[in-house]
């Protein structure tokens, strides 16, 4: 595998990889936060190139030091040949097997080389997928690449009307310094990996929220390293309000005046969350979301 570690590649990839959304969005928009400063530290490998065939996302080696830590562990893969991947998923040197690890993607065909070659390694795998959601406007993404974080002051979400409408609520920015909620409520958190995660997304993407009467969130809405939106939740009391579509209008509004791409996963069974997502003007993509969570031997749990 080739490491693409040139601005010129970079974009010249960003801009390929745009022609085969919505497939290839896991890995976009992973592209897309390393041409915007790597906040994550991760880093391209392609099988060739120009010409390239597959596409894996992973952080620098610097950045997986803990062996158990899968939220950082993380493996985002495209591939115009799902097949042939195998091969390439064996070598050691792209895919550390002795670390518990994940695996995503937006092809179900990519499963039959990722079983094949952690079984290779003695690796156990569980496969979750779940329902894509996307907007009309990210099959349309511009990938111009000139996109840039700005401030939300500079969003032009119209806060005024809305404080005018309800006085006691404000959607603005989700402050670090509630990551601990976030992470209490997450159901994939509730853990000390899971919380130093939250802070990096909170720190260093997009996250909004609606701050209530007590001046506490009530609710939010995050990003994660490859544009994809989650870890949204309301407080029991303000839930079935219309607050956290109030926030996922104004967050949507903002991603898409920067140009930034995102898309939402939902589980099949979470017929409400999914109703929610498609009042906001989203709808169900042509592929599913797809993970494949890695366990060693020695780090299979329990």
């Amino acid at each position: 595998m080739i490491l693409l570690d040139n601005s010129e590649q970079l974009l010249a990839l960003f801009e390929s990889l745009a022609r085969s959304i919505p497939e290839s969005l896991k890995v976009y928009g992973s592209v897309y936060h390393i041409n915007h400063g790597n906040p994550f530290n991760m880093e391209v490998l392609v099988d060739s190139w120009p010409e390239y065939q597959m596409v894996i996302i992973r952080p620098q080696k610097q950045e997986m030091t803990d062996d158990m830590d899968s939220y950082t562990n993380v493996y985002r893969i495209f591939s115009k040949d799902p097949q042939k991947s195998q091969e390439v998923l064996k070598n050691c040197e792209i895919i550390n097997w002795k670390q518990r690890l994940q695996i995503q993607g937006l092809q179900e065909s990519l499963g039959e080389g990722i079983r094949a070659a952690a079984f290779s390694k003695s690796v156990k795998v569980e496969h979750s997928t779940a329902v894509l959601l996307v907007t009309e406007d990210i099959l349309k993404l511009n990938a111009s690449n000139k996109s840039k974080f700005g401030s939300w002051a500079e969003t032009g979400h119209p806060d005024d009307d809305f404080e005018r409408e309800t006085p006691n609520f404000k959607y603005g920015q989700l402050d670090i310094s509630y990551s601990g909620l976030v992470n209490d409520n997450w159901k994939l958190g509730k853990n000390e990996r899971s919380l130093r995660y939250i802070e990096r997304c909170i720190g260093a993407l997009p996250a909004a929220c609606m701050l209530g009467p007590e001046g506490a969130p009530v609710a939010w809405i995050t990003m994660d390293p490859s544009c994809e939106v989650g870890m949204a939740y309301s407080v029991e009391k303000y839930r079935k309000t219309g607050k956290m579509a109030q926030v996922m209008v104004r967050y949507k509004k903002y991603l898409l005046q920067k140009n930034i791409p995102f898309y939402i996963s939902v589980l099949e069974e979470n017929e409400r969350s999914r109703s929610s997502v498609k009042a906001a003007g989203f709808f169900e993509a042509s592929c599913e979301w797809h993970q494949w969570t890695c366990y060693p031997q020695n780090l299979v749990p329990f």
